[in-house]
């Protein structure tokens, strides 16, 4: 089996590469490709790549390139991880928006849409040439705003699907908090990525018992510091949104925390120039304790058990992946992407049924399914028009006078990066 990762000289690649080894009894790799632009960033995380896989015995064989058709010739999967204008234009995402009054983040919001009309034409091309060189590959995509990109791959005919670790991270937090096995955890998840509610936590699969009250009862102030919500608002809603929600929630107390501390952009360029000095050392032969701290808890976990399904391995047959919607929530399009428990198997990813979901999340994702559309048709065709008509649709936003001045920052602080501008 051959798997290629893109965007391989990401230092968040020893995660992955360390539950490859791991994990080598359910996705049984025998070359593992690492493609970057970044030779310099490739040489370092690909050194580091091959000691992981040598202290753990992975017969496997890893390789590193700059050159696209070479690494997905032949691979049977291919995982997106990009950042399109690295670090400095995440910092830009973070930043500009506050100066409106907006949240400033890189997946939702007006920093999210400049991260999609930046990304989704990039990985378009990538995806056109997986096609050319190896229609048979699963394109497995990771890289933000999740939602948007793999809509854009599915609209364009590829074989996609949207992977998240907010799923996992929650299923293991809550196995950890009620002492059982996190297999034995199933979430009964559902929402758009990044926009997600956990309507019940069943033990034993789907039609397990629904343990979310007696966890939200004997848990409940723990949940809510980690989200960073107030208990009495989890009580009342019953559920528990992904931290995503606090953005929608507690949108202009986010915004005045965000205006009182460094970026988080800041932070992660700090940790992976720690980090790339790490991979540099020879006698470096594991995941460093650091890399836990750069994010993307589980990844590994998540990537080779959604790998493993598709290929017709030994992965869960039920997981939370990023798919079309299908009529699975019936006040959303067919087109729409959602991130929900689906079958996944050798011909894709089907959603599970999805019980009715309650007024409050059903009418805040459809108004993000909008927006998400318009966004994909901002980052396809451009155009200052169909930007501010994405921004003014975006309930972190929604106000006109914001909409045109925020349309015009993240041209502005884009122009290099959008070919239309």
């Amino acid at each position: 089996m051959k798997l290629t990762v893109v965007g391989g000289g990401s230092t968040y690649t020893p995660e992955l590469v360390d539950g490859f080894a791991r994990l080598r009894d359910t996705l049984p790799i025998e070359e593992l490709v690492l493609m970057d632009p970044a030779q310099d960033r490739l040489d370092l995380v690909g050194g580091l790549a091959r000691r992981i896989f040598t202290r753990q015995d992975h017969a496997g064989r890893i390789t590193t390139t700059t050159d696209l058709d070479a690494a997905v010739d032949g691979a049977d999967a291919v995982l997106l991880q990009l950042r399109v204008g690295g670090q400095a234009a995440r910092q830009q995402d973070e930043t500009w928006p506050l100066e409106c009054g907006c949240v400033g983040q890189e997946t939702t919001g007006a920093g999210g849409l400049a991260k999609a009309l930046r990304t989704v034409p990039v990985v378009l091309h990538i995806a056109d040439r997986v096609r050319r060189t190896n229609p048979r590959a699963w394109i497995i995509d990771f890289t933000n705003p999740v939602g948007v990109v793999t809509r854009a791959l599915l609209q364009a005919g590829h074989k996609a699907v949207g992977l998240c670790n907010v799923a996992i991270g929650l299923q293991r937090k809550f196995a950890a908090l009620l002492s059982v096995e996190a297999s034995a955890i199933h979430l009964d998840h559902v929402g758009l990525n990044h926009l997600t509610w956990e309507t019940a936590v069943r033990l034993g699969g789907p039609e397990g018992e629904d343990v979310l009250p007696k966890l939200l009862g004997e848990h409940g102030d723990t949940i809510a510091a980690d989200l960073r919500l107030p208990r009495p608002l989890l009580d009342t809603l019953g559920v528990i949104p992904s931290y995503y929600l606090r953005y929608y929630y507690a949108h202009d107390e986010v915004v005045r925390e965000l205006g009182t501390k460094p970026s988080r952009a800041s932070e992660v360029a700090e940790m992976e120039r720690r980090l790339l000095a790490m991979y540099a050392d020879p006698a470096l032969d594991e995941k460093p304790e650091l890399l836990a701290e750069r994010g993307g808890a589980f990844y590994s976990e998540a990537a080779v058990d959604l790998a493993a399904a598709l290929l017709g391995g030994a992965g869960s047959p039920y997981q939370v992946v990023n798919t079309y919607n299908r009529g699975t929530l019936p006040f959303l399009p067919d087109d729409a992407v959602i991130e929900v428990q689906a079958a996944v198997g050798a011909k894709g990813a089907s959603p599970l049924p999805v019980p009715p979901v309650d007024p409050l999340h059903a009418g805040l994702m459809a108004a993000v399914t909008a927006y998400e559309d318009l966004a994909l048709r901002a980052a396809l065709h451009g155009g200052r028009d169909r930007v501010f008509r994405a921004l003014l649709s975006h309930p972190l936003v929604g106000q006109y006078a914001y909409a045109e001045t925020l349309t015009d920052r993240l041209i502005a602080h884009n122009r290099e990066h959008l070919a239309w501008a």
